[in-house]
């Protein structure tokens, strides 16, 4: 849109437009485009008036428009303006200014130091005028488009949009830098934790990423298996909060020990979801009594649409299984990787996969039991390998090839350490049995053998409540496509569409570098 200052004239961004997110070009990311608008209307039909004001409504519900991503603190010129006229009862500005605007729209006296879009907008007569600043510069003067898919939307879709980017924006508010983030997932890690005013530093040093964050009142996050030595008490002794940074439970379309960045990941404030000893922040949700219909009917519709689509963690496999051939009741055992972090903080007792196997067994005498090795260690990435051979003197088959949402079809029951397939396999009404401490144990959705968790006895809770606080509230998702933050619902159309992930260079490399490793592995083993 255009407008005039001092003579001459000027062009403004839409006041609703998208971040500048990291790492996507602006035409890409872009949820609004000025475009050539009518005269400037003199009056407004009843309808067009009742629009225009539940926009200026739902903008100020949702505080997004102008440079919504900017910093909370009112003294900095980037500053949010949302946050600026929070406490303010009057401004004095320029007649394009959008904290001019925004003040209008919250109904704060605003005083134009000049003529401009806004304030001649202001000034003109009548007492629907902020109707119809709405409407001229908003509805008739901008054309909107979904990022995703770039596709027309209208008015109150972008706002839609906006608002979810403001609300993931303001959940990595006060994050400063990160450490332990591998080189080759950065731009992805960055990208789901922009936290809007500026950007993550990224270090390898504990040290610096500590003096960095302190120096800027803020906080550091890390990926606790990569976190540098001395990182927690660097952060103690300067008083610096440090979060620890996982993959999501929708990963990707590949192995990330093969390299293929994350496409979701989780920031946890309070500890770790799999660590037992303390409550999360995924847990405090499950625990909390989510109630909400509409984000209920989501969760339900997630959930059936990642059945019906077949998306797991990595989604790197469409390879159908076949029900073994018998009467008797079919059992999968899912292995882990024996060094990973949920496994030693949540294993309660039990010591590796083939000690899972044997239990596994004992529990069910008479069953079918097919292991499943996890695709980490298939690979030669990570520990935890049990030769064929010793895992079927315990189960009557071991099963690598097909998709692990296939073999969840048509079994009756999952047995897991902490394993992730135990949450798939409740989206699919199948029997889990618990070995260990996942984070959806323990709320009467499972049959856990392990010691009770005290503080989750006082609440059961429905399958669409897990899922909406373990895929819709929990996460932060990132489009493959668009390098943009997006819902859970995106990236699962994406991944369905592409299961089979691209390979480069590096997850080349890794690949022969976890064969050779087998190989190694193979060599040692006793005839």
């Amino acid at each position: 849109m255009n407008a005039r200052r001092s003579g001459t004239l000027v062009t403004q961004e839409p006041f609703l437009r998208s971040p500048p997110f990291p790492g996507t070009a602006t035409a890409i990311a872009a949820v609004s485009s000025p475009r050539a608008r009518p005269g400037k209307r003199k009056a407004l039909i009843d309808a067009e008036r009742d629009r225009a004001l539940r926009v200026a409504d739902l903008i100020v519900a949702e505080r997004v428009g102008g440079r919504f991503w900017g910093s909370q603190q009112p003294s900095e010129e980037s500053c949010d303006p949302w946050s600026r006229t929070d406490s303010l009862s009057s401004v004095c500005v320029d007649g394009n200014d959008e904290l001019g605007f925004v003040a209008w729209l919250r109904g704060i006296d605003v005083k134009w130091l000049n003529a401009g879009t806004y304030a001649d907008h202001h000034r003109d007569d009548g007492h629907d005028s902020l109707a119809r600043a709405i409407t001229a510069l908003l509805i008739d003067g901008v054309t909107y488009r979904d990022p995703y898919s770039g596709n027309a939307i209208t008015i109150e879709e972008a706002i839609a949009q906006l608002a979810f980017w403001r609300r993931t924006i303001d959940r990595n508010r006060g994050l400063a830098a990160a450490t332990g983030i591998a080189g080759w997932k950065q731009r992805e890690v960055e990208a789901m934790l922009w936290p809007g005013s500026e950007g993550l530093h990224f270090t390898r040093s504990a040290g610096v990423a500590v003096r960095y964050a302190a120096a800027r009142n803020g906080a550091v996050a890390v990926w606790p298996t990569r976190a540098p030595k001395g990182l927690d008490a660097l952060a103690e002794a300067d008083g610096v909060a440090v979060h620890p940074v996982e993959d999501g439970f929708l990963r990707s379309s590949g192995l990330g020990s093969d390299c293929h960045p994350p496409h979701s990941i989780i920031l946890d404030r309070s500890g770790l979801h799999f660590d037992p000893r303390q409550p999360s922040d995924l847990e405090l949700m499950i625990a909390a009594p989510i109630d909400d219909p509409a984000l209920l009917a989501r969760a339900d519709r997630l959930a059936r649409t990642i059945v019906e689509t077949g998306v797991s963690k990595y989604s790197s496999s469409r390879a159908p299984f076949a029900r073994p051939e018998t009467d008797r009741k079919v059992v999968l055992v899912t292995g882990q990787v024996e060094d990973d972090l949920s496994v030693r903080l949540g294993a309660a007792g039990v010591r590796g996969n083939l000690d899972l196997i044997i239990r596994a067994r004992k529990a069910e005498p008479d069953a079918f039991l097919i292991f499943r090795p996890h695709p980490d260690v298939d690979a030669g990435h990570r520990r935890g390998r049990i030769e064929d051979w010793d895992a079927l003197r315990h189960v009557d088959m071991v099963e690598r090839g097909a998709s692990i949402a296939s073999i969840l079809e048509v079994v009756d029951s999952v047995h897991v350490l902490t394993s992730l397939t135990g949450f798939e396999a409740l989206l699919r009404d199948c029997e889990v049995v618990t070995h260990g401490y996942p984070f959806y144990a323990g709320w009467g959705l499972t049959r856990d053998l392990a010691p009770p968790i005290d503080r989750r006895r006082a609440r059961a809770v429905s399958r669409a409540q897990l899922v909406a606080a373990a895929l819709i509230l929990y996460p932060r998702y990132l489009d493959p496509v668009t390098k943009l933050p997006c819902p859970p619902e995106v990236l699962i159309e994406r991944l369905a569409a592409q299961p089979v992930p691209q390979e480069t260079l590096l997850t080349r490399l890794r690949k022969v570098q976890g064969r050779i490793r087998r190989g190694l592995a193979g060599a040692r083993t006793p005839a």
